[in-house]
């Protein structure tokens, strides 16, 4: 029998891979789980993904580009008259809109790095390429310290089921851009 060509299996085993950690967690990600859920044959996954480790730095890669994205594509980096912080508060508040799930499983992805050292690094990936988007408007560490208050007040949300306060986190970040509107400080 001829083999079917098939090239956009691999992002669709990515896509049930997130989809499957959506509904079940990480304890639910195996191969067969997501080879069910992707409607493929389960050789299929094991061919493009050798280890569920190589699976979840995938989706978790998948994850962290979808909100580099919204950065890239906001008004906070271009204009240097832009509001950083209510931009970025903004931003956090367009996350949270379409409700929780999103983000309960970008982060539970991002979470796993805590037990899964393979992960560790694309975690970091995130976090580093958010801090390089954000350095266009401010110095690095300025930049780093606005991604971990990003990331604390969206843990925060998930963990005690609040809801996002947006004036709350306009107010935090401009405490950390400070007084120059997100510009680097000379």
């Amino acid at each position: 029998m001829a083999r079917r060509y098939d090239p956009g299996r691999r992002d669709r085993i990515i896509d049930a891979a997130i989809r499957v950690v959506g509904a079940e967690g990480i304890a639910g990600l195996s191969h067969r789980s997501v080879a069910a859920e992707a409607d493929v044959p389960l050789g299929s996954t094991t061919y493009h993904f050798a280890s569920l480790d190589e699976l979840l730095i995938a989706a978790l890669r998948r994850s962290n580009e979808n909100f580099a994205e919204v950065i890239r594509g906001s008004g906070a980096l271009g204009d240097p008259d832009t509001d950083l912080a209510g931009e970025l508060a903004g931003l956090l508040g367009e996350y949270f809109s379409g409700g929780r799930g999103r983000a309960e499983l970008e982060y539970e992805l991002y979470l796993a790095a805590l037990r899964r050292p393979a992960l560790r690094p694309v975690a970091a990936e995130w976090t580093d390429g958010v801090a390089g988007l954000l350095a266009r408007r401010t110095d690095p560490a300025t930049a780093r310290a606005l991604v971990a208050l990003m990331d604390g007040i969206c843990l925060q949300v998930l963990l005690t089921g609040g809801e996002y306060d947006e004036a709350y986190a306009r107010e935090m970040l401009g405490r950390i851009v400070g007084r120059r509107g997100g510009r680097p400080t000379d």
